[in-house]
């Protein structure tokens, strides 16, 4: 088993879960992203182009975009960005915290932005 597999898989649930469907959105919406272990955590790219990656934290787990300066502010109030000067973040507690169509929505957009900057 790869190393970023591996992380997703010794996490206790309800992270597990959390993780392993973010993973299928991920993949479903971005079919030509690839899965890395940078940084002691699961990380996508696409090319050479870091997506996103993926983190259990304390009691969530943060799906979070490099690229996140460039999004809507229509996402804003789905995002966390807890002090962090470039990165943004969905965070999920349970698997019902998931909505699907934002999710892949900003993964979308986030994928129309890889070859920018991270910083507007």
């Amino acid at each position: 088993m790869k190393p970023a597999e591996e992380y997703i898989f010794n996490q206790p649930e309800p992270f597990k879960s959390i993780l392993l469907h973010g993973q299928l959105l991920i993949e479903h919406a971005l079919p030509e992203a690839h899965l890395e272990y940078k940084w002691r955590i699961p990380c996508y790219y696409i090319g050479t182009r870091p997506i996103c990656y993926l983190n259990q934290s304390k009691d969530y787990v943060d799906v979070a975009f490099w690229h996140s300066a460039h999004l809507s502010k229509m996402y804003d109030v789905y995002l966390v960005s807890e002090k962090r000067k470039v990165i943004k973040s969905l965070r999920f507690r349970s698997l019902d915290d998931i909505d699907d169509k934002i999710f892949i929505r900003i993964l979308k957009e986030v994928e129309s932005y890889k070859n920018k900057s991270f910083l507007k």
